[in-house]
C-alpha cells in the first residue's frame, strides 16, 4: 500500500517508515525536522550520531534498491498538509509527527502553547485533509498510555462499561494526563474520535507506552540509518538514563520512592504495532483503541535491572525529590490483548536487551553529557530551564 508516515525523521518514524518500506510499501515521509532543532535549543545530541534525512534516504536506496519519498513542511501548516495528502495517495497515514515530551511541554508558558498547538492544530489539519481528499484513508496515530493518568482501577483499552442510575453505556475512558503534552494527546483523541463518528473517518489510536531500544533489523545496517538514543533529562527515557549512568559511573538517579510504574515495550514492537494495525485497518466510521505496550515495571525495578545487568558496579540513588506531580506508588493494571490478539510477539525486557543497549553506551560514552541528565524542569514551577544541570547538583543522593 501506500503509506505516509509523518514525523518520519524521528526516532520512531525514521525506524518505521525503513520497516514499512522493507515489507514492500511505497512510503513517503513528511516532517519539519523540528526535532533536531530542539536538540540545538538544549544544547544536546542524541548518543548516537544521527546523519541528515537526505543522506537517511540516500543510504536507504543504495543498500535497499527502495526509495523514500521526502516531503519537509509543518503540519500547522493546513496548505502543506492538504497537499502532501493529496500528492502522496497514501492508503493509510502513520502519524508520529508531533512534539512528544513531557518535560519539554512543561518547561513555560511558551513551550506549552507550542505543545498544545503544534499537536492539536498539526492532527486538526490533518483530518480535515483526511476528510477533503479521501475519507476511507486509515489514520494510525499515536498516542500514549500517559492519557489515562493513574487510576485505581483497572485500565482498559480506550473505552469502559460504565452502568449509573440502573443504566449501561460504553463510553471513553476517563482521562487523567500528567502533562500539557499528555493534554494534547487527549484533545488528539477525542477531536479523531469525533471525526470518525460525524465523518465517517477511520483511525486506530495507538496508546503506547514508554519505548526502549535503539536496534532494528533496517536501521542496524549501516549507521547512516541508526535513529535516535536519547538520555537527557528532557526527552530521555527513564531506561536510556539509568543505562547511560550506569557506563559512565555515575549513580543510577531514582526520583521519589521510585514506586511508579510504567508500560515498556521494545523498539522492535513499535514496529510490529504499526505493522499489524495498518495489515488490520478499523472499519468506516470505527475509532478503535490499542494499548500498545508488552510489560511493565516500577522505576525501581528498572534501576535494579540495570545494576543487575551491568558488567560494572553500579549504585543506586534514592533521595531526590520528583520533579513530576503524580502518586509515586499507585496501582496499575492495563489491559493490552488487542495486539496479542492480532498476533503480536513481544520482545521481553531481558537482561541480554539491556546488555546490548549499555554496550551501545559503551560505544558512543565519548558523546555523553553527564551534566545534561539531571530533570531541571519541575512541574510546580510556571517557569523552569532547559539549561543543563551543574556537575554537583546530584551531590546530595542516599545510595540504596
Amino acid at each position: 500500500m501506500n503509506v505516509l508516515v509523518l514525523g518520519g525523521d524521528g526516532y520512531l518514524g525514521w525506524p518505521t517508515a525503513l520497516h514499512l518500506s522493507a515489507l514492500g510499501h511505497d512510503v513517503t515521509v513528511a516532517d519539519n525536522l523540528v526535532r533536531r532543532e530542539y536538540d540545538a535549543e538544549m544544547g544536546v545530541d542524541s548518543l548516537v550520531p544521527i546523519y541528515s534525512l537526505e543522506e537517511r534516504v540516500g543510504k536507504w536506496h543504495e543498500l535497499s534498491g527502495n526509495r523514500v519519498d521526502v516531503r519537509i513542511g509543518d503540519l500547522t501548516d493546513a496548505a502543506f498538509t492538504y497537499a502532501v495528502v493529496a500528492e502522496s495517495k497514501p492508503d493509510a497515514i502513520v502519524h508520529f509527527g508531533e512534539q512528544r515530551s513531557a518535560p519539554y511541554s512543561m518547561i513555560d508558558r511558551e513551550h506549552a502553547v507550542y505543545t498544545q498547538v503544534n499537536n492539536v492544530v498539526g492532527t486538526l489539519n490533518l483530518m480535515y485533509a483526511i476528510a477533503e481528499t479521501n475519507p476511507d484513508i486509515h489514520l494510525v496515530k499515536l498516542g500514549t498510555m500517559g492519557e489515562y493518568g493513574y487510576p485505581d482501577i483497572d485500565i482498559e483499552e480506550g473505552f469502559i462499561e460504565i452502568t449509573h442510575k440502573g443504566r449501561t453505556d460504553v463510553l471513553p475512558y476517563p482521562k487523567q494526563p500528567g502533562s500539557f503534552y499528555h493534554l494534547s494527546k487527549v484533545h488528539d483523541s477525542a477531536n479523531i474520535m469525533f471525526a470518525c463518528r460525524v465523518w465517517g473517518l477511520r483511525s486506530t489510536d495507538l496508546n503506547q507506552g514508554i519505548v526502549y531500544g535503539q536496534s532494528t533489523p533496517e536501521s542496524d545496517l549501516d549507521p547512516v540509518l541508526a535513529t535516535r538514543f536519547d538520555y537527557d533529562g528532557v526527552f530521555g527515557t527513564v531506561l536510556n538514563r539509568f543505562c547511560v549512568q550506569a557506563v559512565m559511573g555515575t549513580p543510577l538517579t531514582v526520583y521519589g520512592s521510585g514506586g511508579q510504574t510504567r508500560g515498556m515495550l521494545h523498539i522492535r514492537d513499535t514496529l510490529a504495532c504499526v505493522t499489524l494495525a495498518l495489515e488490520n485497518p478499523a472499519a468506516q466510521g470505527e475509532f478503535r483503541v490499542f494499548n500498545q505496550f508488552t510489560e511493565s515495571f516500577s522505576v525501581r525495578d528498572m534501576a535494579a535491572m540495570v545494576k543487575r545487568a551491568s558488567k560494572k558496579p553500579v549504585k543506586i540513588a534514592g533521595g531526590f525529590d520528583n520533579p513530576r506531580v503524580e502518586r509515586e506508588e499507585h496501582y496499575f493494571n492495563a489491559a493490552n490483548t488487542k495486539l496479542l490478539d492480532l498476533g503480536l510477539e513481544p520482545h521481553l525486557l531481558t537482561k541480554s536487551v539491556i546488555v546490548e543497549m549499555l554496550d551501545l553506551v559503551e560505544r558512543h560514552k565519548d558523546r555523553v553529557d553527564v551534566n545534561a541528565i539531571a530533570p531541571t524542569v519541575q512541574w510546580r514551577s510556571r517557569a523552569s530551564t532547559l539549561k543543563t544541570a551543574n556537575a554537583s547538583s546530584d551531590a546530595s543522593f542516599l545510595v540504596v
